[in-house]
């Protein structure tokens, strides 16, 4: 991955925060600057932790033959956005699991829609 393609994977999942918060969500971003720390915690430990997740639930997603494994997923990249909401002061989740279950969607649906925009 080229310098500039994560710099715009940055921006892209800042921006996507950014009108997350403004949705009735649940989800409260403070300012701006918190959204681009934010947007880098999410791709920290999406790049630490999510491996560790992954070898977590390979074994269950062997036992279902893979018929899960979107429910998987979705389970591991809520985890993720719950723990960056937890880390970061000034993101916060109002209806604790149900907002980080809401804001995942939001945030991969958001940033989709942006990137085929850019495409």
């Amino acid at each position: 991955m080229q310098p500039i393609d994560i710099l715009i994977a940055w921006l892209v999942t800042s921006s996507s925060l950014l009108i997350i918060s403004q949705l009735p969500l649940g989800i409260e971003l403070e300012s701006t600057p918190k959204a681009a720390i934010a947007a880098g915690t999410l791709g920290i430990l999406n790049v630490l932790v999510l491996p560790i997740f992954r070898a977590f639930f390979f074994i269950p997603n062997v036992l279902t033959l893979g018929l899960l494994s979107g429910i998987f997923a979705f389970v591991m990249n809520v985890a993720i956005f719950a723990l960056a909401a937890r880390v970061i002061q000034g993101f916060t989740l109002k209806r604790g699991l149900l907002s980080a279950a809401l804001g995942a969607l939001a945030l991969a649906t958001v940033s989709n829609f942006i990137y085929g925009v850019l495409i």
